[in-house]
């Protein structure tokens, strides 16, 4: 690996990748209850790599394949795909192929808590104190009851009792997930992991799992889920690689919606400013607009004027990011109060319009610039409706600006350049101290 400073990697491919995000159950179409019939759907995926090339993607995180009871988090088996996504074979063709295509491949790893399909518990259920694994699971109490009624009581990850929450503080359930992960790379040759709930589980756990990953395949990246709270408890010294930044997820659809770049700049300063007060300056965190979990961004923003413009922010900002599947041509839906599935559908092929160019472009940029994975951040100017920012790294300037007023906007500051070289069209400009912005437009400037 290329280094370690006090803990944290300072250069890995995950910090030079966009993401692209699949949720294989909906993206396959396949029923929502585990019917046991097999299927092999999850080789449409492979339809898809010539999309995800286009889109500059090199980096695919999959949520859960794994046999699961229902929506994929609630594992039955750590060691077999599940039989409506496919086989293992299966699975292990399309991992080759987008490995042979230069796209890395990063999974689900769901540790916090299983199904209730989950061998294990079955055989507590059967077995009750007599079960071998009674201790593999939080808080057992064979004198209470849960809503289904099986004589004992157990704790449910957020009281949902078909999601059964895992021991963590027992050695022998580490080593059986440290053996499955293993067994993952064995298999497929996986190259990280996303872990659910990352907020939720023992530290000490993951601080093994990243001693032992480390030991496993080189540069395997660790990206924790992180809905709140402070990033710097999971990333870094020994402990994961990243964290998913719903601060700036937030921030950035409410900036646009509010017309208050005020937002999304306050979030950024404070995440990566230069400061010593600065939280995660260095770090690089997985940037996004959506995901399987929240409504889609189309239908989020209330001008859709404002889409390629957050997209653009997104790639723009410090972070890593991180594209869902669908909304890179729009795709709306809108997060309800039943199951999420509608956040999750299944398309017969990618579709294509001016909003995927934008992002294509974003993407292919991306790969071009170095200021824009490992660059410092410094704000040039901020209006409520107007956002200009210096990304620099190795020598390398590049300037963001964006423009979310329907008016055209001149930013009057000190590029630091006269002649720059603008990005996404790969032409020479003549900025002299000025940046002209048409309504609703974003620029990315290198410095020459």
């Amino acid at each position: 690996m290329k280094l370690r400073q006090k803990g944290m990697v300072t250069n890995m491919w995950a910090y030079e990748s966009v993401f692209y995000q699949i949720y294989p159950m909906g993206f396959c179409g396949v029923p929502f209850e585990n019917d046991g019939v097999q299927r092999h759907e999850i080789k449409r995926v492979e339809d898809w790599i010539p999309h995800m090339q286009k889109l500059g993607v090199n980096a695919v995180y999959f949520s859960p394949v794994f046999e699961a009871d229902t929506h994929g988090y609630n594992t039955r088996d750590y060691h077999k795909i599940d039989v409506r996504l496919g086989t293992n074979e299966d699975f292990k063709e399309v991992c080759d192929a987008l490995h042979r295509a230069g796209i890395r491949v990063v999974l689900d790893g769901v540790f916090n808590h299983v199904g209730r399909g989950f061998a294990q518990f079955q055989d507590v259920i059967r077995n009750r104190e007599n079960s071998p694994y009674v201790n593999w699971f939080y808080r057992i109490d064979f004198g209470g009851n849960s809503n289904y009624n099986d004589g004992l009581w157990y704790e449910g990850w957020e009281g949902y009792y078909n999601l059964v929450k895992l021991n963590l503080n027992n050695p022998d359930v580490v080593n059986y997930l440290i053996e499955s992960v293993r067994g993952w790379v064995d298999e497929f040759d996986i190259d990280g992991i996303r872990l659910d709930v990352a907020y939720c589980l023992n530290r000490d756990f993951m601080k093994r799992l990243r001693y032992e990953t480390d030991q496993i395949k080189q540069e395997f990246f660790l990206v924790g889920e992180m809905l709140h709270g402070d990033y710097n408890t999971i990333v870094g010294n020994e402990c994961l690689h990243s964290a998913t930044n719903y601060e700036c997820y937030k921030g950035l659809y409410s900036s646009f919606n509010s017309m208050n770049m005020f937002e999304i700049a306050h979030s950024i300063e404070r995440q990566f400013g230069k400061e010593p007060w600065c939280l995660y300056t260095g770090k690089h965190l997985l940037t996004f607009v959506d995901n399987h979990d929240v409504s889609r961004i189309a239908s989020t923003l209330t001008n859709k004027a404002h889409l390629p413009l957050i997209y653009a922010l997104m790639f723009g900002m410090p972070g890593i990011p991180c594209i869902y599947y669908g909304s890179e041509w729009g795709c709306e839906a809108v997060k309800g109060s039943g199951n999420d599935n509608i956040l999750r559908p299944a398309f017969d092929k990618p579709e294509y319009n001016e909003l995927t160019d934008t992002i294509s472009s974003l993407g292919q940029m991306y790969h071009n610039s170095r200021a824009l994975s490992y660059g410092d951040y410094t704000k040039k100017v901020l209006t409520n409706r107007q956002y200009v920012f210096k990304r620099e790294a190795d020598g390398e300037k590049v300037l963001v600006a964006i423009n979310a007023d329907e008016n055209e906007y001149t930013a009057y500051f000190d590029t630091e350049c006269a002649d720059a070289l603008n990005l996404i069209t790969g032409k020479k400009e003549d900025l002299s101290g000025k940046i002209v912005l048409p309504p609703y437009s974003f620029r990315f400037y290198r410095c020459m």
